[in-house]
């Protein structure tokens, strides 16, 4: 049996979609799946054209083989906690957290398989211990689960808003408020799926507060901290106050410094362990990348 809980980056795709991407099997196995009352969502029977929510839980009974097998990569990993139930994991900017439809090596999952066979399952074959998530091009830090229970204690926390998740970020133009609350609802971009978008259509409340850490001539150095976790979240909302975050390909302004991704890095977590109940906090260096870009904007003072 496997259980899938459905996060904010696939929320409102069709049932039988989600699956094939999620299991990497085919919609026609999905369907035939759905069909023989194999699967739940919350427990429920439904039919495939279901549209998928934030937090539904699905439940596949039986055995599911995936077409795609999803293999370990020696990958340099840089680990900043772990212990017999989870691992804290500073993902670089560049890797996908796991594998998707068309790109199935060189993922933090390929690199953790390699490292570790104590993986949670609850999210499948293709996305093995995996909790929550960044974006490709979004360094940092992430949370790795080694066991079911743990994994589903943490997810908890996520849902209920209990793990801290602070980042930076270096933004166009300067910020003259020394703090600030976006408060914004963010949804799919109907001219452009593919983003997400300030909007009323279809859209979920998105709070973030920022502070600001440095100004330069034309930029500025930001936290940010989430009370929402929304697709995008941070990059949409500074893009939306005129402050996009400098060499985001999607959401920020042109030219591009280079194609290494958005300055943006989720630099510090905290979190109680499932556990041991025991408070753990860490906190990062800014990739080199980031330090880099902020010395020339610095040097412009």
């Amino acid at each position: 049996m496997k259980v899938i809980t459905v996060d904010e980056y696939d929320k409102e795709e069709r049932l039988d979609k989600y699956l094939g991407k999620h299991l990497n099997i085919s919609r026609r196995k999905i369907q035939q799946l759905i069909t023989n009352k194999c699967i739940t969502v919350n427990n429920n029977y439904i039919k495939s054209n279901y549209l998928v929510k934030m937090d539904d839980i699905i439940t596949i009974k039986g055995p599911v083989t995936t077409d795609i097998e999803i293999k370990p990569q020696n990958i340099p990993l840089d680990i900043v906690y772990e212990d017999d139930y989870l691992l804290v994991v500073n993902k670089p900017s560049g890797m996908l957290t796991h594998p998707a439809p068309g790109y199935y090596r060189d993922t933090l999952v390929n690199a953790l398989l390699h490292h570790t066979s104590n993986l949670s399952n609850l999210n499948g074959d293709v996305r093995p211990g995996v909790v929550h998530r960044l974006d490709k091009d979004t360094s940092g830090l992430l949370i790795v689960a080694k066991t079911n229970d743990v994994h589903l204690k943490l997810a908890k926390d996520l849902q209920k808003r209990n793990i801290k998740r602070i980042y930076q970020a270096l933004v166009t133009g300067v910020i003259i408020n020394d703090t600030g609350t976006i408060d914004a609802p963010i949804g799919r971009d109907i001219k452009n799926p593919t983003k997400m978008t300030v909007t009323n259509l279809n859209a979920r409340q998105a709070v973030t507060h920022f502070k600001v850490i440095e100004r330069y001539k034309s930029a500025t150095l930001v936290t940010c901290k989430l009370d929402t976790g929304r697709t995008h979240q941070i990059r949409v909302h500074f893009n939306y106050i005129g402050h996009p975050i400098i060499n985001d390909p999607v959401y920020g302004s042109k030219p591009l410094i280079d194609q290494s991704g958005q300055m943006l890095c989720a630099k510090e977590i905290g979190f109680t362990h499932p556990i041991t109940k025991q408070y753990l906090e860490f906190t990062i260096s800014l990739p080199e990348k980031i330090e880099q870009t902020i010395s020339k904007y610095q040097a412009e003072l």
